[in-house]
């Protein structure tokens, strides 16, 4: 499939391209989340490449209630409290339009990947998330600099085992997971472009705009919970087992301990940043 390996290489230029702009810039921040992000799904697919029919359903659970656990606190602590306090109304609106807009995105965005494009439909789907959280991110960051790193760090910190997952699939239709290198770099592209836009000086636009990351990203966070339910990504890889009943009970415990640990992991690394020197 060397179209698709242009394109993955296609994005991984364009990164490095913008990378010099955001130098240039002085976004240090979006340019480490940038390629935390691409360096997670790269290496993410690279293993997922390599897995046989029988990957272990416990490391995908982890992988995934580690991720989402990060990220729901994540959006909770740092983008939440920012947009209430810049006008409580707007930013209770935003979070409730980001929820809603990422529900429907994600519904009504799969009819796209009926479509004949250059890309599988795996994919597509990736690129286009990794573009618009991207674009969130960026702006968050590009007029928000005083953000920490670990709001990004955990935002991003699904990509990894998307990345896994979605090159295990390519595997398995018989394409080239290195098409991946687009949505891997899909973040960096669009936050780095994003970051150099500067918000009015608005109570209520700062107000909907964060509230709106912190809903898109809580939206993305629960969709990546690791349900072990018939018919989830966890069942597909559990009922290669001999005894999927019983290992979907059992990965149960495992979905509920992986997210309180991502979560605990960010409140862990929030005290320690934030102590007094």
């Amino acid at each position: 499939m060397p179209r698709l390996s242009r394109l993955g290489l296609a994005g991984f230029v364009a990164l490095v391209v913008l990378t010099g702009v955001g130098v240039t810039a002085g976004l240090s921040k979006v340019l480490v989340i940038a390629w935390v992000a691409f360096a997670a799904m790269a290496a993410g697919a690279v293993l997922g490449g390599r897995s046989n029919d029988s990957m272990h359903a416990k490391k995908l659970v982890w992988a995934f209630g580690l991720a989402s656990g990060a990220m729901i606190t994540s959006a909770a602590v740092f983008l939440v409290p920012s947009a209430i306090s810049h006008h409580p109304e707007y930013g209770g609106f935003g979070i409730a339009a980001g929820i809603l807009v990422g529900f429907s995105a994600h519904t009504i965005g799969h009819r796209a990947t009926h479509l004949e494009t250059a890309l599988d439909h795996t994919s597509v789907e990736l690129t286009a998330h990794s573009f618009a959280a991207g674009a969130i991110i960026g702006l968050v960051y590009g007029n928000m600099p005083e953000l920490g790193l670990l709001l990004g760090l955990a935002i991003v910190s699904h990509k990894g085992p998307a990345g896994y997952v979605a090159a295990h699939r390519l595997r398995e239709g018989g394409s080239t997971p290195s098409v991946l290198l687009l949505p891997a770099a899909g973040i960096g592209i669009t936050a780095i472009i994003s970051a150099l836009l500067q918000l009015p000086s608005s109570a209520a636009v700062n107000g909907l705009v964060f509230g709106f990351a912190a809903g898109v990203f809580l939206h993305v966070a629960m969709d990546f919970l690791p349900r072990c339910e018939l018919g989830g990504e966890v069942y597909e890889v559990a009922q290669l087992s001999d005894n999927a009943h019983h290992l979907l009970d059992e990965l149960r415990t495992h979905a509920v301990a992986s997210t309180a640990l991502g979560g605990l992991v960010v409140f862990a690394l929030w005290a320690v940043i934030s102590r007094p020197m």
